[in-house]
């Protein structure tokens, strides 16, 4: 089963770039968060925003603030050494009780 996030929370996506199943850094990396309700894109690009940070070789994180309720949608980018790509998404509870 998924996990459900509510309202406000803040999330920490994290992704590992590999080269035959050894954690390589890609040239270049890419961050991008679709919210929900206004389709707004976030993005964020390694060595010129800090909010995406390198944890070791191959392995990055950002941490998003679930501003809106629904199913926000992440994709993270790696291009040139270990180039590829993952995507997934978080849920977003409503906030049943300050509606």
């Amino acid at each position: 089963m998924a996990t459900i996030y509510d309202l406000n929370d803040t999330v920490g996506a994290s992704v590992t770039f590999a080269v035959a199943s050894v954690a390589t850094d890609p040239t270049a990396i890419t961050f991008e968060a679709r919210s929900p309700v206004t389709g707004t894109i976030t993005s964020y690009v390694y060595g010129t925003d800090a909010e995406l940070v390198k944890v070791s070789t191959g392995n990055y994180t950002v941490d998003i603030a679930l501003s809106e309720p629904g199913r926000w949608w992440i994709r993270w980018e790696g291009t040139g050494t270990a180039a590829g790509s993952e995507q997934t998404y978080f849920d977003v509870d409503y906030d049943r009780v300050n509606q």
